[in-house]
């Protein structure tokens, strides 16, 4: 599908409605009517009076006119919706979340509830200016309730800690995060690791001289668990040296793969002050497994949980992802009701997401995901063992443009999770591949990157403290400082 755009730049918006709606399009930007093609494709006419669209689809036409109206939303706004309605004639189906494209629709609500005052009324403003659907609209809405109080509660100077470790024992199929296999990189480790704690400790020192309170520590990556025992004891020692893990409210560490994770290493977690792991299933079922490249079973997984238990952990998150080569309604619902009976305190439900980095893009292996709308409408399960949705995002090329969900049991929602996704709170990230993000007192946010890759972190580690000094800065520019 093509999709032709004639005099009009401002497209961003028009240009992921539209791949939502067509997945392989192809983009361009004209000042004049360009001769069409015989096969399928949109155009797009910026007017004197608003805009002409035209879908030729499977051989048959489909036109409409936008008028623009100076009282209504925004320009782009007003054609998305007209291009939306259009597009729903055209294919027989509309999208679940309607004309919005953002990945923080709780944070839409949020805002609009500050402007509104009136729950009603910005629920009534989801449906009727952006299309949504009632079940999505339930639950935003139920999401954004659970946050309140949790985003309330929050003061300027709180920040949280996240510590990357960019390394897996191998590559899913599906992902795109930034990670390098233990197997060509894994020579790396050990001063990436020293490199790591290093920058931990002058992060630290910098925090202490800024007057922030840590709240939330999360080590993710990668997989944390993939480096040896006596790293991962190296890196939480020198956390818990650094910081006064007593006043800390949640600290959580990735132990993803059960492939690199055991009752030591669990230990050692538990040890050095973390009160939360993540172990990852994404599915229970062991053809599912070998499809995306886990090198690991079911059993195995199973294995890792008791020893989760066993080491002490009371609150464990398990990741599940809806629409994976080879699984089916019926596999994902064994799956869930699986980590139900398991007494998972966390449940997180993901919906496949073809990044274009991942290998199933990369490759082409793209399958029929119809099934997905299904597997995630099994999510209802949840609400009868006490499960609630907590947080909540979306990303680009998520499969039938549907979403990710956290749930949880009463008190084991992830504060991390909650802060890094509402960007309500400065987030400081240390190790390759991390986004520090300081929040200002009013809602300001500046983001700082470190290094993508290891050896890269490794090789100029200068200027990764460079990074750290200018993410102080800001802080102190927004007026952080000690009293």
């Amino acid at each position: 599908m093509q999709l032709f755009l004639v005099n009009y730049d401002t497209h961003y918006e028009i240009e992921q409605l539209s791949r939502m709606f067509f997945r392989q399009l192809t983009v361009e930007k004209l000042d004049k009517t360009p001769a069409l093609p015989a096969t399928d494709y949109i155009l797009i006419e910026k007017t004197d009076s608003g805009f002409d669209i035209s879908v030729n689809l499977g051989g048959n036409a489909y036109a409409d006119k936008v008028v623009y109206d100076a009282k209504g939303p925004k320009e782009e706004m007003q054609l998305c919706l007209g291009a939306y309605k259009l597009y729903e004639k055209a294919t027989g189906h509309g999208l679940p979340w309607g004309v919005l494209t953002g990945v923080r629709p709780v944070r839409l609500m949020r805002n609009m509830y500050k402007n509104e005052g009136d729950l009603e009324k910005v629920q009534a403003m989801f449906r009727e200016n952006y299309l949504v659907s009632e079940e999505k609209i339930d639950l935003c809405t139920d999401v954004f309730k659970l946050q309140k109080p949790v985003i309330e509660n929050g003061q300027p100077k709180d920040y949280s800690l996240y510590i990357s470790i960019p390394f897996c024992p191998s590559r899913c199929s599906y992902c795109s995060f930034v990670s390098t296999s233990i197997k060509s990189a894994g020579h790396l480790m050990q001063g990436y690791v020293d490199n790591l704690c290093e920058e931990i400790r002058y992060t630290a020192k910098k925090a202490d001289e800024s007057g922030l309170n840590l709240k939330t520590i999360y080590m993710g990556g990668g997989t944390p668990t993939a480096i040896t025992a006596s790293m991962l004891e190296q890196v939480m020692k020198t956390v818990r040296e650094c910081f006064d893990l007593s006043k800390v409210l949640e600290y959580t560490v990735e132990a993803g793969r059960p492939d690199c994770t055991d009752l030591e290493k669990l230990k050692i977690i538990k040890k050095y002050g973390a009160n939360r792991v993540s172990i990852n299933p994404q599915t229970f079922q062991d053809n599912v497994l070998k499809a995306i490249g886990r090198n690991h079973s079911h059993a195995d997984f199973l294995r890792c949980v008791a020893d989760a238990r066993t080491a002490g952990f009371d609150s464990i998150n398990m990741d599940l992802i809806a629409g994976l080569p080879e699984d089916t309604v019926e596999g994902f619902e064994h799956s869930l009701r699986g980590c139900i009976e398991l007494g998972a305190e966390n449940i997180t439900v993901h919906t496949l997401t073809l990044k274009r980095a991942s290998n199933l893009v990369i490759k082409n292996e793209e399958h029929h995901y119809d099934d997905v709308e299904k597997m995630i409408a099994k999510n209802s399960i949840l609400a009868d063992y006490g499960y609630k949705p907590y947080y909540m995002y979306r990303q680009k090329s998520t499969v039938k443009n549907l979403e990710n969900v956290g749930f949880s049991q009463s008190g084991h929602e992830s504060l991390y999770n909650i802060y890094i996704m509402e960007e309500i709170q400065t987030i400081i990230s240390c190790g390759a591949g991390g986004v520090s993000k300081v929040v200002g007192p009013n809602g300001e946010l500046k983001r700082v990157y470190n290094y993508k890759y290891p050896h890269e972190y490794i090789k100029d580690f200068a200027a990764i403290i460079a990074r750290k000094d200018e993410v102080f800065d800001t802080c102190r520019q927004f007026g952080y400082q000690k009293d």
